[in-house]
């Protein structure tokens, strides 16, 4: 059996619950950030192609944000979060009260680069810790890289590993919702979800859905 055929979707729906309540977490850790109220949700999590995947973010040559982490322990792997630029640079210029801040702008501010990694670090350890969590594995992230750069140079590190074994990726869509703000300037971005071959096979035994 490929890894393709063993992800159901009762598996991903396990994965969504466990990024709700990931993303509660996060949304706390970032309302104390902000000093204002913050709600996150995990509308949908799915299974797509590498092609299907390069179109979510605008086309593998489409320069994005891109913070990017390993996971170690019980299950391994690797796990993105991409942000287009001008959804990354609003809330970025909000968390650090400078309108002027751009990632295009070269060189871009420290203060921002700091402000997006500690986006980072509070998304994924959250997601993480969640899973963990649910399945009494030991699931840690390493210290979170942030990148801007064409979507394709960014993922292409994990996708190395995983392109022997499957032709998919698990997608967490994940939206940002600040109180205060317009609907259209929610920030939508998505967790591409990189297993190591047989890091899944763990986790969904663990969870009693394997």
């Amino acid at each position: 059996m490929t890894f393709n055929q063993k992800i159901t979707s009762l598996h991903l729906d396990v994965l969504k619950e466990i990024g709700n309540i990931g993303a509660a977490h996060a949304a706390t850790a970032l309302s104390n950030l902000l000093g204002k109220k913050i709600d996150m949700r995990v509308p949908k999590v799915e299974m797509v192609s590498f092609n299907d995947m390069m179109e979510l973010a605008g086309g593998s040559e489409n320069v994005v944000v891109g913070i990017y982490l390993r996971i170690e322990g019980d299950a391994e792997g690797s796990m993105f979060f991409i942000l287009p630029i001008e959804q990354a640079n609003r809330f970025i210029r909000r968390l650090i009260y400078d309108e002027t801040f751009d990632f295009k702008k070269r060189p871009v501010s420290e203060l921002g680069l700091s402000a997006m990694q500690e986006m980072g670090n509070i998304l994924s350890g959250s997601y993480l810790s969640a899973l963990s969590d649910f399945t009494n594995l030991k699931i840690y992230p390493t210290v979170p890289g942030l990148s801007v750069d064409m979507f394709g140079a960014i993922i292409s590190i994990g996708l190395i590993e995983l392109s022997h074994v499957s032709d998919n990726v698990i997608v967490i869509n994940t939206s940002i919702f600040e109180e205060g703000v317009e609907d259209h300037e929610t920030v939508r971005g998505h967790f591409f979800l990189l297993p190591d071959p047989d890091s899944f096979d763990a986790i969904f035994k663990a969870l009693g859905v394997s």
